[in-house]
């Protein structure tokens, strides 16, 4: 699950990167290449990531395996 994450934080830090000038352009005031929106930007998407998996799977465990495959 958090290999896609990787992948798509990848080309999308790298796509604002590449299209930052154009923002910086369009917007008053607003930098295109702030270091600390991007890692804390980066730092909230994994951080949401690993929570939406770990959640279901910490629910998982307190089932019984039998159980759960009977009701399959």
């Amino acid at each position: 699950m958090i290999v896609p994450v990787g992948a798509g934080v990848a080309v999308g830090v790298f796509a604002a990167l590449g299209l930052g000038r154009l923002v910086e352009s369009q917007l008053f005031g607003i930098r295109a290449n702030d270091p600390v929106v991007m890692v804390l930007a980066v730092s909230v998407i994994i951080s949401v990531t690993a929570l939406a998996g770990y959640l279901p799977a910490r629910r998982a465990t307190g089932i019984d395996p039998m159980n759960a495959l009977r009701y399959e």
